[in-house]
């Protein structure tokens, strides 16, 4: 790529979701939330805010900081804000995880941080969108992957004012009857929107791109893919919007999610089709460990789908909700961000330290930062462990799920130190690690100086 600029916070953002997604599985394997606990229950309700928006909300933010503009050949806006969000984001989690703590009885003053939280969360996520959006209006008209960012990013405003209605009905006392409706009926409508809109079709969009570049395929803008974006735009406005007006009128929300649920459906068979022929048209033969294990995430995606019709038709997805989100949050959206983070981290640190002495110096290739060797088992590992734990969720076998979480856990911790390794360098080979006098960059943030005009 031509052009790239490093944004000088995304590995910071990628390093805290990380920390956060370790922590989640330590409390998983330890028996912290579901199935231990009620789905309702405040650890659960932590377990699952700190993987949906400390690992994979703050992971996602740090990579379109650094792929909306290639996505849309235009410089970030405000490359100052992005420090600004982050803080805001943080502390708007910790805070919401402590209320969610303090709603078993245990902390008297819980009720105030519900409204404290959602500010510093609604003000850190009104950033992302001012300086996403900003960004995405100076390149109209957009390319396709682009769309998908900009209905992730409407998904993300619907996520977040639900989110804020439910914290408000708990924490101060708003009893308006539309927001007590909300609240009662509305948990799918935010799953839904969080988990399909925003976390989903944004990583669909990035996907797309990073995987066409990352294996050589051809980009096209093919009648498939804007089908996807039909489809799964067309899914979230039926479940967002008609779910909203149906629990405006008193009525379940029902009949509206089973509307929904086949673009919904058809968008992830397209989806897949659209990757089953970008790996079948690449130009680079030998597929590269990252995209083996992104292949591996989208089956995920396909088991959930097949599961959802299945626990649909024998009337049991209530009672199996849980173990539908998790195959979802940790083998499709968590799968595909680890399988893209072992790319991403070699890729930019590689501009980082050779993009600026290119053509000056001997440089290695961006793979001869990693390992592959060393990771493939840590990702057999991972998925393996998340397939089981699915079984285990659906079985109700509640001391095989934290086995399968201990071993989830080894392999995410596994994953994590082969990125370091990257990071840090460590697996390049001596006569080419420093070319030129380049020192080893910094873990958790870009050189201020890092503007590489090239890349490989």
């Amino acid at each position: 790529m031509v052009g790239v600029s490093l944004s000088r916070w995304t590995m910071t953002y990628f390093a805290v979701a990380l920390v956060a997604l370790l922590t989640a599985e330590i409390l998983m394997s330890v028996g912290w939330g579901y199935p231990n606990a009620v789905l309702a229950a405040p650890s659960t309700l932590v377990l699952v805010h700190l993987v949906t928006l400390g690992w994979l909300s703050l992971l996602l933010c740090g990579a379109l900081f650094q792929f909306v503009p290639v996505l849309v050949a235009k410089p970030l806006r405000h490359p100052q804000l992005p420090l600004i969000t982050l803080l805001l984001l943080v502390a708007g989690l910790l805070t919401l995880l402590s209320g969610f703590l303090g709603l078993d009885g245990s902390l008297s003053a819980h009720r105030v941080l519900f409204p404290i939280a959602s500010t510093l969360l609604a003000t850190g996520f009104g950033l992302v969108l001012w300086n996403l959006g900003r960004t995405l209006a100076s390149a109209r008209p957009l390319t396709l992957p682009a769309r998908f960012v900009v209905v992730g990013l409407l998904s993300l405003v619907a996520t977040v004012a639900l989110g804020i209605t439910f914290a408000l009905v708990l924490g101060a006392d708003v009893t308006a009857p539309f927001a007590v409706r909300l609240f009662a009926y509305g948990l799918p409508l935010h799953i839904i929107a969080g988990l399909g809109g925003w976390l989903s079709l944004t990583a669909m969009g990035v996907s797309y791109r990073l995987l066409a570049m990352f294996m050589l395929a051809p980009e096209s803008d093919r009648r498939s893919t804007r089908a996807v974006l039909l489809f799964g735009a067309g899914a979230l406005g039926v479940t967002v919007l008609g779910g909203t007006v149906v629990i405006g009128f008193d009525h379940g929300i029902a009949a509206v999610l089973a509307v929904a649920a086949l673009p919904g459906l058809l968008a992830i068979a397209l989806y897949v089709h659209d990757l089953v022929h970008l790996y079948r048209t690449r130009k680079r033969r030998v597929i590269e460990l990252n995209s083996r294990m992104a292949a591996a995430a989208v089956a995920s995606l396909a088991i959930a789908a097949v599961l959802l019709i299945v626990l649909a038709g024998t009337e049991s997805l209530t009672r199996n909700a849980g173990a539908l989100v998790f195959l979802i949050l940790f083998g499709w959206l968590s799968g595909l961000g680890l399988a893209m983070l072992y790319k991403i981290i070699p890729f930019l640190t590689w501009l980082e330290c050779y993009g600026p002495v290119l053509g000056r110096a001997p440089t290695p290739r961006v793979q001869d930062l990693v390992a592959e060797q060393h990771a493939r088992k840590w990702f057999a590992l991972y998925f393996a462990a998340v397939w089981i734990g699915t079984g285990a969720l659906l079985d109700h076998a509640a001391g095989l799920f934290r086995v399968a979480a201990a071993l989830q856990l080894i392999a995410t911790a596994g994953i994590t130190v082969q990125l370091i390794r990257a990071r840090r360098l460590i697996d390049v080979p001596a006569p080419v690690r420093f070319p030129d006098g380049s020192r080893r960059p910094a873990l958790v943030f870009a050189a201020l100086d890092a503007r590489p005009t090239t890349g490989g």
